[in-house]
């Protein structure tokens, strides 16, 4: 194997096992930033040493030991922790035990076996609801979607100064006000997980439907929210939601392919090649709807939002779509999580299913709602409804309003092409 190879190599264990290592080092060392640390130390040695010696059988064992090493001498050399000095030199000891022998051995006995629970553990942490929003997704993207800071900045169209930033804040934020190391109890489980829901799909939704830049989708987001949702759904099995949002993700994500042209353009949902929607992630998405549903009780936000993906997903053609039931579905959501954002989807499928003067009427009573005044989708939205009406004119300003509040480019262009057809009297389109 080539130094190259070696490093590839490298950089993939490190994507698939930092989020472990750092969970597992948290709750040696009490500190989301020292954990951070240790492991960056612990990849340091692995460049260091494995080109020459060659990648390890259990990589990830490899450098779980070698951090937990310099997390007990750290421990040691500063007496951080007194009141854990007796607990950690047993655990020092037995892990040295363990390792006697050296890095040759099988190190399948090394990996804890709460690591599971550590990892929930360290998803709670990384969403806490102290954090704001931008904080908690820069340092789940960081610590659990082993990302750099320069990838998350990439992503996001941010400097990189100003994630690290947000990295550095909020690992002292949760310092300052000693999160615990737990998993939440009682009646703070809702909530906290609900903030673990959000940062998820907030990272999803930027891939699927970027909010600004000249790329309309960005897979690779869209790819570490699907990864982060698989790992909470294995780690929070009996948690409807998180099948529901897993289920959503994965039907949204299969049709990536479809939703570019060949230029990159923007093709929406009715105008798509179905052919090219990837139906492994679809079965996927549908086996993690059945099993929100087999878990009982009523279906939350994500899970009825997933069951209106699966509404499309079921159809062979944009024809066959059952938009009453996608219409019913909205109902539901809208009294179960009613928002603006809610209701305008909702005027979308009241549109499909009983005509466009059924959704324009919803619509225009959302026109004076505060919270939508910068909302491109709102006059977009308008700007279709009314062209199918044959109200071409104000069609067309709604559409060039929506161009001139959208931050992205492949987005601005489509919306322009419409308003310029509406001067024809061209046809009317489908939405999304």
């Amino acid at each position: 194997m080539t130094d190259s190879d070696t490093h590839r190599a490298i950089d993939a264990v490190w994507r698939i096992e930092s989020p472990r290592l750092i969970a597992g080092l948290v709750r040696i060392v009490g500190d989301v930033g020292l954990a951070e640390d240790l492991a960056q130390d612990a990849l340091v040695a692995a460049l260091e040493r494995w080109p020459e010696a060659g990648v390890p059988d259990n990589p990830g064992a490899w450098l779980m030991v070698t951090a937990k090493h310099r997390a007990f001498d750290l421990l040691r050399r500063y007496r951080m922790l007194e009141r854990k000095h007796e607990e950690i030199g047993r655990e020092l000891e037995a892990e040295r035990e363990r390792t006697r022998g050296g890095f040759d051995r099988d190190f399948d006995a090394s990996l804890d076996d709460d690591i599971g629970d550590d990892l929930l553990r360290l998803v709670f942490i990384a969403c806490h609801p102290i954090l704001s929003t931008v904080a908690r997704v820069a340092l789940t993207l960081r610590l659990l979607g082993g990302l750099t800071t320069e990838e998350i900045a990439r992503a996001f169209l941010v400097p990189v100064p100003t994630v690290a930033q947000r990295i550095v804040r909020a690992k002292r934020t949760l310092a300052e006000a000693r999160v615990p190391f737990e998993v939440p109890r009682g009646p703070e489980v809702a909530a906290r997980l609900s903030s673990v829901l959000e940062v998820i799909y907030l990272v999803f939704n930027e891939g699927y439907s970027a909010t600004a830049g000249d790329d309309w989708v960005r897979p690779a987001l869209c790819e570490d929210a699907l990864r982060l949702g698989r790992i909470l759904a294995e780690l929070a099995p009996e948690e409807p939601e998180v099948h529901g949002l897993v289920a959503l993700m994965e039907i949204q994500a299969s049709r990536l392919r479809a939703r570019v042209g060949p230029s990159g353009e923007p093709v929406l949902l009715l105008d798509q090649d179905r052919a090219r929607w990837d139906r492994l992630l679809i079965r996927r998405g549908l086996a993690a709807l059945g099993r929100a549903e087999e878990l009982g009780g009523a279906l939350g936000p994500y899970a009825l939002q997933a069951a209106i993906a699966a509404c499309h997903a079921r159809a062979r053609t944009a024809a066959e779509t059952d938009w009453t039931r996608i219409a019913a579905l909205y109902d539901a959501l809208a009294q179960l999580a009613p928002s603006p954002v809610v209701e305008l989807n909702r005027a979308v499928a009241l549109a499909m299913a009983f005509g466009p003067a059924a959704g324009l009427e919803l619509t225009d009573a959302l026109t004076t709602e505060p919270s939508l005044e910068e909302y491109h989708l709102l006059p977009s939205v308008r700007g279709d409804l009314l062209a199918k009406l044959g109200r071409f004119d104000e069609a067309r300003a709604e559409l060039e309003r929506a161009a001139s509040l959208t931050r992205n480019a492949r987005e601005r262009t489509l919306l322009l092409e419409r308003a310029a057809a509406c001067a024809t009297g061209s046809t009317p389109w489908q939405r999304s």
